[in-house]
């Protein structure tokens, strides 16, 4: 449906040809970097839960990252790969609180990433903007305004729990109020629990800015080797008049604009902005060649390898949790003959004494 309402009413009689045409070469380089984005994620998750005093393999941590997005890809907003994420480190008997204090940071370090792209872009390469973003700049604006809002939204919950707790209680009143949400009394238990989570995220990262600056740097690196996809494709056809840097900020901008909305993956509204932004930089005949490989290894290889990791993810923690189940039962089995051994030789000593 996504490709149908993008490319109807396009020809593309020559869209075969132009992609057999590309330079494969140029294209090899674009999997590992989405292999690095995946694993960004879990350099960082491996490095809090170091923190923390806890230690967990690094695959297994790629694991984590991977289920993460995953499901981040399928679900509106990518608001199904943190609970998910969640989900599979209780498995490795990672305390809930923790995960979810170590995610949390991981998403405002995300999302200020995105701003700090937004802003500066604005800022510094306003003629560049104006030159291929003209027709989408409101797309792009209300994508930076999104992110900002959704960062000072995290960052009061985080350090402001008792503001954050009173305005949310309010709000789920006022729902009620009006019966869009149904009166329970253990929602705002849930509301109390949930602020707690974000008062210990406030004090790790207030006690850790050593560590989450090198989050923020890992965060960049790993978001930038996703805006470099494009780059290798527009090079695989060949074409050279704009650099490394100009193709990369132009995909950030598409990132930056559709990251809030909730769409899975931005479906739609990428590709969208893609034929928008990129039309004078691929030209009319390598436009939709150009989009279908940049959005296939961009999103789609992003999201088939994670969904391949995260089926491995399965499989691996059900295999782990049946030798856990089978080093217990031995455990069990060894403390009850030890238990029938003592009750043994007690019956045996009282026997000794009566006789």
């Amino acid at each position: 449906m996504t490709l149908y309402g993008v490319f109807h009413g396009e020809d593309l009689s020559g869209l075969k040809d132009a992609i057999k045409e590309s330079n494969i070469l140029w294209l090899i380089p674009a999997v590992p970097l989405v292999l690095f984005f995946i694993a960004g994620e879990s350099i960082v998750i491996w490095h809090m839960l170091d923190c923390y005093g806890i230690y967990v393999k690094e695959r297994l941590c790629f694991l984590f990252s991977a289920v993460g997005f995953f499901f981040s890809c399928v679900t509106p907003s990518a608001t199904g790969g943190q609970p998910m994420q969640i989900y599979f480190m209780k498995k490795e008997d990672i305390p809930v609180p923790i995960a979810t204090v170590i995610l949390l940071v991981v998403t405002i370090t995300y999302k200020f990433v995105l701003v700090v792209v937004g802003i500066g872009l604005w800022l510094f390469a306003g003629g560049f903007l104006e030159e291929y973003v003209a027709e989408a700049r409101w797309v792009f604006y209300l994508g930076i305004l999104l992110n900002v809002g959704c960062v000072i939204l995290m960052c009061v919950v985080v350090f402001h729990p008792s503001f954050a707790k009173k305005t949310l209680i309010l709000g789920a009143k006022l729902l009620e109020r009006i019966h869009i949400l149904k009166h329970k009394e253990e929602r705002l238990d849930k509301i109390e629990r949930s602020m707690n989570h974000y008062h210990e995220a406030a004090e790790f990262m207030s006690s850790h800015w050593g560590m989450i600056a090198r989050v923020f740097v890992i965060t960049v690196v790993q978001r930038f080797a996703m805006f470099a996809v494009t780059y290798f494709v527009y090079r695989a056809f060949s074409l050279n008049s704009m650099n490394f840097f100009e193709v990369m900020f132009l995909q950030a901008v598409i990132s930056v604009s559709v990251d809030m909305l909730p769409l899975p993956g931005g479906m739609g509204i990428s590709e969208g902005l893609f034929m928008v932004i990129f039309k004078k930089v691929f030209g009319e005949a390598l436009l939709i060649p150009g989009l279908i490989l940049s959005r296939g290894l961009g999103y789609y290889s992003e999201l088939f390898l994670s969904a391949i990791f995260t089926l491995v993810a399965v499989v691996v923690f059900q295999v782990r949790e049946h030798k856990k189940s089978k080093v217990n039962k031995k455990s069990g089995l060894r403390y009850a003959l030890m238990l029938m051994a003592v009750h043994r030789m007690d019956y045996e000593g009282y026997n000794d004494r009566i006789l």
